[in-house]
């Protein structure tokens, strides 16, 4: 019987040694397309690029559209009334308020003011990010299938409501490679919220998961305490010096191993070793933030200097960007509003409000917005009418997939503008719809990539972030 190695060898095919040299090249070639980027594939980008980074914003749980930026006022005549069914039209709803008796009318708690030349309307519990209306693209229209947490933000994360799917993080890092040595090009950070009442949903690492890509593309998470990074640092009794040899050594092993099957993870675990090593010296002077001026704080907010805050994670988005990372996600939890809307509502928005204003102006300050695509949002919207109690100070909100609304800055994106429409119950979308495909298509658009392009072969299918339906850029929301 012939050795399991030298099988390995024999049955490789023609298009996997094409793929491995394909690979070889690709880090020549994008480099200098990409100004200091290293690896990546040699087709890209497709054209010039309009971003190089993006910093993801991601609130899981959904905030309310209607109470934030999408004003209704003619509810307000509705207040205690049923939605009428000729709206709902057989929509199917969670189980949460399926078995309601009626679907009673709650309209928003809070005022609302146009801000900015576009006259965007936007609630008065985000002061912060209403001054700065005219950087901002407000996307009134998105809308996804999904009505349940976990394939929704499986779906916008990754193109796919089944898990398994590489997320666009990862995409992304695959696609266009790294522009730091030091640092992985995809970076997830986690902030926390503050009001004790909020309803948190479970996330975990799946969604920054590289699926079938290599795993050299998967995001790696930056805790906001303890150690930045788990398992980087030497353990106790081994000094740099020695973990240098043992590196050396093992990377001569793994060497070997992929010189004999040519197989693309033993040479990613070589430079996962390597990267490790590197972050030892540069993670603790990213984390750093006492070189940080009393500028810094004053415009994110006091809350920056405390760890794990939105304010301190949207910070070091900052910093992780201007090193050259070239995509990072940042998750806040706390969004899941079922009950409590105006009391829980209200603190969601102070952590978060002066900080994104924060991250917006320093970007623009120091000449990178124009390069940085910065986006906020959730996975869906809300609904209008109210889960379980309603009076005009305590309404709740359940998930509603076919609206909600999301902002882009910056990396190609149309400052002051507002896209889109929904009918007069925030219900549904009357005007300019744009799926939740339609936006990771956009997204691609300013990173220099057409999407129906970007494809890998797995399972016999040439798979893509947006998937096998049709997926379109929104050429109004983007600069030409």
């Amino acid at each position: 019987m012939m050795h399991p190695i030298d099988e390995s060898v024999r049955v490789a095919t023609r298009r996997q040694l094409l793929k491995r040299s394909a690979q070889g090249v690709g880090g020549i070639a994008l480099a200098s397309l990409l100004e200091g980027a290293e690896g990546g594939l040699p087709a890209l980008p497709h054209f010039a690029p309009k971003a190089k980074r993006v910093i993801w914003l991601h609130m899981v749980g959904s905030p309310p559209q209607m109470d934030l930026f999408d004003w209704k006022p003619k509810m307000q005549e509705y207040f205690d009334k049923d939605l009428p069914e000729s709206i709902r039209n057989g929509q199917r709803l969670t189980t949460m308020t399926s078995g309601q008796a009626r679907f009673p009318i709650a309209p928003t708690a809070f005022k609302f003011a146009q801000h900015g030349k576009s006259g965007a309307w936007i609630s008065d519990i985000l002061p912060w990010t209403a001054k700065m209306a005219d950087d901002i693209t407000i996307i009134k229209s998105m809308h996804t299938e999904a009505i349940n947490h976990e394939p929704a933000i499986t779906f916008i994360q990754t193109g796919s409501m089944i898990a398994g799917k590489p997320c666009t993080g990862s995409w992304a890092a695959y696609g266009l490679g790294s522009m730091n040595k030091d640092l992985p090009s995809f970076v997830v950070l986690n902030a926390n919220h503050t009001h004790p009442k909020a309803n948190v949903q479970a996330i975990s690492a799946k969604l920054w998961s590289a699926g079938f890509l290599s795993a050299q593309y998967a995001g790696v998470a930056l805790r906001s305490g303890g150690d930045p990074v788990l398992y980087i640092n030497n353990p106790d009794g081994v000094d740099g010096k020695t973990r240098r040899r043992m590196l050396d050594s093992l990377g001569e092993l793994n060497q070997m191993t992929y010189d004999k099957l040519g197989d693309a993870e033993t040479k990613a675990r070589i430079e996962q070793y390597e990267m490790a090593f590197r972050m030892q010296t540069s993670v603790p002077d990213l984390t750093d933030l006492s070189k940080e001026p009393e500028s810094t704080y004053k415009l994110y907010g006091e809350a920056a200097k405390k760890p794990g805050t939105f304010a301190n994670q949207a910070l070091m988005a900052r910093r992780l960007a201007e090193r050259g990372v070239r995509f990072i996600q940042l998750y806040m939890r706390g969004w899941d509003v079922h009950s409590d809307v105006p009391e829980i509502l209200p603190a969601q928005c102070k952590d978060v409000d002066q900080a994104l204003y924060g991250l917006v102006q320093d970007l623009k300050s120091r000449g990178m917005l124009d390069e940085t695509v910065v986006i906020w949002g959730g996975e869906f919207g809300r609904t209008i009418y109210s889960q379980g109690k309603l009076s005009k100070d305590v309404y709740g909100r359940d998930h509603h997939p076919r609206c909600f609304s999301l902002w882009a800055a910056g990396g190609g994106f149309k400052p002051g503008v507002v896209w889109g429409e929904t009918d007069d119950f925030s219900y549904n979308i009357v005007r300019d719809p744009v799926h939740v495909r339609d936006f990771q298509a956009t997204l691609m658009h300013n990173l220099g990539i057409d999407h129906r392009r970007f494809t890998y072969k797995y399972q016999g299918l040439d798979q893509r972030l947006t998937g096998v339906e049709e997926a379109h850029v929104v050429k109004g929301i983007i600069r030409s």
